[in-house]
């Protein structure tokens, strides 16, 4: 009687090379244990020196402290050198202002290149799978990403420390759970995966499932259309990098020629002009990235307007401290710093319901379906520590600190990003869908972001 091979897993040993001293970043979860495992079955054939790395986030309890019990041991039966460290992702998450989520990955990774800084290895490998790789590419859509972020999860991260692989992103959470049961290998479950108070849970769960029901291949596209999404960008960054030296001025010219030096930028309008619109919105962007500030869509169509249309002497005033004005022959930008834009932090507009507001750049008409806010103040103002903002569609109301995280918004556009408060209530919030006040409409008649 033939014996029945335990199944493979496809493992992408073009990021390997002999010699490689590769830390493996083992949670617990089938995924790590099954990369470790295959990576130990094959770590002779592929020459590599195997290491365990294991991060006790501090959250979970006794239910991490068993993960970590279980990853040491582990790495004890198959005699791999082990590494663990202890964070405390909760405190830091606040003391951050960032997600649990956002936090935990930030130490997790930057705990990888303390282990790599250290020369005991050269490169960690991560377990994610065509799975993982479906629900990043879908969350990041979910959140308006460019391109770029439609490529998910990279094979390959560099950092000055070393590398982060992913060998598996070929492989399927149902393929690793054949795998391991065929070994009889046990894992660990994390509870905390169960949460649908985690937007990823939620696409996991709820989300991805709906949208098989229609197209039953999904995921495969989605990974399909990362890998296409990253040979993209890896095009469009060589393209800018070619042509931005053609478009971009340092500084602003001068009588007789020339230009002063300074810290802003300037492209040529003219020869902007002439450019396709997806080559005119990388240089925009390009150009802000070169200051220091992340623009969105939005942001990025209002420059893309004032150069193509607007007139000398108009001026946008854009998250972040970017300024945009418009010259004769050029659209200049700068970052300003905190105290010199437009806005002021203590500022504050206000107008009678119903009636038009303008202030920071923005000007607002407050509309009404009924008469129980007749009479009633809206106030233009920036945002405060402790505001909240109920988003529609939202399960409840969000700290605006946390909204401007998810926004990218730093520096002094953070800090003068401005609202609209009615009676206590946040109706309005500049870049996001505010869920709107009973009886109560408000148009955005003069607003850079609605651009």
């Amino acid at each position: 009687m033939r014996t029945k091979l335990p199944p493979t897993l496809s493992l992408d040993i073009s990021l390997l090379k002999p010699g490689m001293r590769l830390a493996v970043g083992l949670s617990g979860g089938a995924d790590s244990v099954a990369l470790t495992r295959t990576l130990h079955e094959r770590s002779s054939e592929l020459g590599l020196a195997l290491h365990v790395a294991h991060l006790h986030h501090g959250l979970r309890g006794a239910e991490a402290d068993g993960d970590l019990e279980f990853a040491r041991g582990l790495a004890a039966e198959l005699g791999l050198p082990f590494h663990e460290a202890r964070v405390d992702v909760a405190a830091e998450a606040v003391k951050a202002g960032e997600t649990v989520e956002e936090t935990a990955r930030r130490l997790r990774y930057g705990w990888f290149r303390q282990l790599m800084a250290s020369g005991e290895v050269e490169a960690v490998a991560t377990a994610h799978t065509r799975d993982d790789q479906a629900e990043t590419v879908l969350a990041k859509f979910l959140r308006g990403a460019w391109t770029e972020g439609l490529s998910g999860i990279h094979p390959v991260v560099k950092f000055a420390e070393g590398r982060i692989l992913r060998p598996l992103l070929a492989t399927t959470r149902n393929e690793i759970e054949a795998y391991l049961k065929a070994l009889g290998q046990s894992w660990r479950e994390d509870s905390s995966n169960r949460h649908l108070t985690f937007t990823r849970n939620r696409i996991r769960h709820e989300l991805l499932p709906l949208l098989e029901s229609w197209n039953p291949q999904l995921r495969e596209h989605m990974a399909q259309m990362a890998e296409l999404a990253r040979d993209e960008e890896a095009w469009w960054q060589a393209e800018v990098a070619r042509v931005a030296p053609q478009i971009l001025l340092q500084g602003r010219p001068v009588r007789g020629g020339g230009r002063a030096a300074d810290e802003g930028l300037a492209l040529e309008v003219a020869r902007l002009g002439q450019l396709a619109p997806a080559l005119q919105r990388r240089l925009l962007r390009f150009a802000a990235e070169e200051l220091g500030a992340a623009i969105d869509y939005l942001a990025t169509e209002a420059l893309r307007s004032l150069a193509l249309f607007g007139k000398a002497g108009q001026r946008r005033e854009l998250a972040q401290g970017l300024r945009a004005e418009r010259t004769h022959r050029e659209l200049r930008l700068v970052v300003l710093p905190v105290g010199t834009t437009e806005a002021n932090a203590a500022a504050e507009y206000s107008t009678t319901i119903p009636g038009e507001v303008t202030g920071f750049g923005v000007r607002l008409r407050v509309e009404i379906d009924a008469s129980g806010v007749v009479g009633q103040t809206a106030k233009l103002r920036n945002w405060m520590a402790g505001d909240r903002v109920q988003l529609r569609h939202s399960s409840g109301p969000r700290k605006v600190k946390e909204v401007l995280e998810r926004l990218r918004v730093t520096g002094s556009g953070r800090e003068l990003w401005p609202v609209l408060e009615v009676d206590g209530q946040i109706v309005w919030m500049q870049g996001v869908d505010v869920e709107p006040m009973a009886g109560m409409r408000i148009v955005a008649i003069d607003d850079p972001s609605s651009n």
